[in-house]
């Protein structure tokens, strides 16, 4: 990291109004904050050896969580108590001052990203054979945030073959390389890891951004890109040591930056997708070294030279929309996306080819695009989706994009799972007051059959199948937590693993062959 100038150009304008704030009241809190965190967490709050410390970065853990964290320091980790070293009013001084907002965004150039790389194990230099005997493309890599770590679980076992540690606040949906021997993992502050399953070794780590949404892997598994919150870019790499290729800052055409919700690989289409948060736009960046020229604004006829093409590599397109599109949805064939708009009422379709949206769809509520998913409904495609806000499953045309359905749920949920080899769709209840529930839609019924409850009184969420889909695998959200593994055609429960808060568990043949029963 360039601490040098990151002190120079940052340090004052980041703390110039908590400074103001803490002497009126008489603490001095950078002071404090450079004696007892900027060791670990860097003098300009951007995270080192412990997480990064704005606003942005820490909107999942609430100002009196963090008080207790600076009190009583966090289990499993280098975070020591501070209880004997500082007051009560210190800590809470402290923990005001990093829920801060800075005085001027801080900045994470080319020179701070290939600064931060660390190469673990040159590429290349690793075995080509798996030194385990579980199927290779049958394991699940599971997330458990409780205590920043993976397991890598064999899928026909189900037992652990290993459990490695990953960086802070690892984000929920890690990618593969085509072949699934090498899985990517993203974390909230900013940090991409590439791990060699096959020899169970990191291969090499970069910090791409200060506060990251999350990462895709290309289908030819040359590039990974990264989209930020902060700063406002998107970021291509190298996928064989994550070595930097560009920085995409995103901004319109009149200058207004955003930040970038998600971005997903559109393999059929050799490109990258971006949802964007602040403008109105999705943007479309090919990888393929045979890409078609893009060519910004109106052209009257491109063959005659009367445009100049946007320059690769890695060109944007922009596609210009009625509202903005925080997450979406692909079709099987990536022609359309189907996202969400802000209105609370509908969505829209839009076409990828013609770069338009061509429908609008019955999408009230807030539906959570990312988890849905599709099946064949009596020879028609359709597109089901959970519902964040309202306690519903909708069932959606893939033709027409007509609603089919909305099947009433206890209550909303984050995510949605099946499979080609089961009849029916596992969907979690998990933002409602029976967040302990799991409920099973026939597929063909579109109806409720059954509902169970993993652990009474503890949230249950994330269903991911095996790899032949005889078995579904269920997530108890909690620090003590659990996977609770099912027989998928009797619901009984077969073996129940205790884990720290996992997260999500992700099969690696279901991703790489993008089952139609899982997020891609």
């Amino acid at each position: 990291m360039n601490l040098p100038r990151l002190v120079a150009t940052a340090f004052v304008a980041l703390f110039a109004l908590a400074t103001s704030t803490a002497r009126a009241a008489g603490t001095d809190v950078p002071k404090l904050y450079a004696e007892h965190c900027a060791s670990c967490h860097d003098a300009g709050r951007l995270g080192g050896i412990g997480p990064a410390l704005l606003p942005e970065n820490l909107g999942r853990l609430k100002r009196d969580e963090a008080q207790a964290v600076i009190r009583d320091g966090r289990a499993l980790t280098q975070m020591p108590p501070f209880r004997d070293k500082l007051s009560d009013a210190q800590i809470k001084d402290l923990a005001d001052f990093i829920y801060t907002p800075p005085a001027q965004a801080p900045r994470w150039e080319l020179t701070d990203i290939r600064a931060s790389q660390v190469i673990h194990n040159k590429p290349g230099t690793l075995g080509d054979k798996p030194v385990f005997k579980a199927d290779p493309l049958n394991l699940f890599i599971v997330v458990e945030t409780g205590d920043h770590h993976v397991t890598i679980l064999d899928g026909d076992k189900f037992e652990p073959i290993q459990r490695i540690p990953t960086r802070f606040a690892l984000h929920g949906g890690p990618k593969f390389s085509p072949d699934g021997r090498y899985v990517y993992f993203g974390s909230r502050d900013g940090w991409v890891s590439k791990f060699d399953i096959y020899n169970l070794k990191y291969i090499a780590e970069i910090r791409a951004g200060i506060n990251m949404r999350n990462i895709a892997v290309s289908s030819d598994g040359r590039f990974v890109i990264a989209g930020n919150y902060l700063p406002h870019t998107l970021v291509l790499l190298d996928a064989t040591d994550l070595t930097p290729l560009k920085i995409i800052p995103v901004r319109d055409d009149a200058g207004k930056s955003s930040r970038v919700s998600a971005v997903y690989d559109a393999a059929p289409r050799k490109s990258f997708i971006a949802a964007l948060k602040d403008i109105p736009e999705v943007w479309e960046i090919p990888y393929s070294d045979k890409a078609e020229p893009i060519y910004p604004g109106l052209v009257h006829d491109y063959r005659m030279g009367e445009a100049l093409a946007a320059k690769g590599p890695f060109p944007v397109r922009r596609i210009r929309l009625d509202d903005y599109l925080d997450d979406f949805f692909f079709d099987q064939s990536y022609e359309h996306l189907i996202g969400a708009a802000r209105n609370g009422k509908n969505g829209q379709v839009v076409n990828l080819i013609v770069g338009r949206r061509i429908a609008d769809v019955d999408l009230p509520g807030l539906p959570h695009l990312f988890s849905g998913i599709t099946w064949d409904y009596r020879g028609t495609p359709v597109l089901a989706t959970p519902n964040l806000k309202d306690g519903m499953v909708t069932i959606i045309d893939m033709k027409n994009w007509k609603t089919i359905k909305h099947i009433k749920t206890l209550g909303p949920g984050f995510f949605l799972r099946s499979h080609e080899n089961t009849s029916y769709a596992w969907v979690d209840v998990s933002f409602s007051p029976n967040k302990d529930t799991i409920q099973i839609i026939d597929k063909d019924k579109l109806e409720i059959v059954k509902a169970f409850k993993p652990e009474p009184g503890k949230t249950a969420g994330h269903v991911e199948f095996t790899r032949d889909g005889k078995y579904a695998l269920v997530s108890v959200w909690e620090m003590d937590g659990a996977l609770v593994v099912y027989d998928a055609a009797t619901f009984k429960e077969v073996k129940r693993l205790p884990m720290k808060k996992p997260l999500g568990k992700y099969n690696v043949y279901n991703k790489i062959t993008r089952s139609e029963g899982t997020s891609h």
